[in-house]
């Protein structure tokens, strides 16, 4: 039973939400479930865990045992590969990077991890994956053809795409660490174009970035970065917390 989909669906019916992302690469486990338990206090709705980089699945494994020890929201692993599994988590983001030039980050990883995630049961959450410059690491190893800042053509073209396979979310990714957000214009276009859930990561460290992707239909936000460079997490999250929550 889709039971993390129908709870996110179900929750943005009423209200925005926002999502924390935690790379198992970024600090201990220990650590990482001290990160949760604080974003959980800030009002945050998920943590997603996930990286760019090649992580091994054992740590994937501990960084979710950590998580849900400290946390009781749901956790739903945010791919690099089909490696990056664990049995702990609640859900995952079966995700296609639909911009990629290496059909191994458009179906092939996918394709060996599809009876993995079968037969340990955790749930798939379609997700069609777009990143847009400036892109960072997962743009490099994505091998992606970063979408233009001022093409939202390209944007609205892979978000429909997305909708028309039957994904459940698309996403708009400027990048871990990126220097700028998505350009709300494109957020808007997007939002225009489609009809499922558009999530919106990258950039987004302040109440005034996450309100203006809200603002222009942006319907989860994700934060990241932020959250690994804060010493206090909560403090950090809750005034961009504070602006999702303003659109209930």
């Amino acid at each position: 039973m889709a039971k993390v989909l129908e709870n996110i669906t179900s929750k943005l019916k009423e209200r925005k939400m926002h999502f924390t992302l935690i790379d198992p690469d970024k600090q201990t486990p220990e650590a990482a479930g001290k990160m949760a338990l604080a974003a959980q206090n800030a009002g945050t709705d998920a943590i997603m865990v996930g990286g760019s980089g090649n992580i091994a699945q054992e740590l994937v494994d501990e960084t979710v045992i950590q998580i849900k020890k400290q946390s009781s929201l749901p956790v739903i692993l945010f791919p690099s590969g089909a490696s990056f599994l664990s049995k702990h988590a609640d859900a995952i983001f079966f995700m296609s990077l639909l911009n990629s030039r290496n059909s191994r980050y458009l179906v092939r990883e996918q394709a060996r991890a599809a009876p993995i995630i079968q037969k340990l049961g955790i749930e798939p959450i379609s997700m069609g994956y777009v990143v847009v410059e400036p892109g960072m690491t997962v743009g490099r190893v994505g091998e992606a053809d970063l979408v233009k800042r001022d093409d939202t053509k390209s944007a609205i073209g892979y978000a429909l795409a997305a909708q028309y396979f039957g994904m459940d979310f698309v996403y708009l990714e400027a990048g871990s660490g990126a220097s700028q957000p998505v350009p709300v214009e494109m957020i808007l276009a997007v939002r225009k174009s489609i009809d499922v859930p558009l999530i919106v990561g990258g950039g987004i460290r302040d109440e005034k970035s996450a309100l203006g992707a809200l603002n222009c239909g942006a319907d989860v936000i994700v934060t990241g970065t932020l959250v690994e460079t804060s010493s206090d997490v909560a403090g950090a999250l809750s005034p961009i917390i504070k602006a999702v929550r303003s659109f209930q």
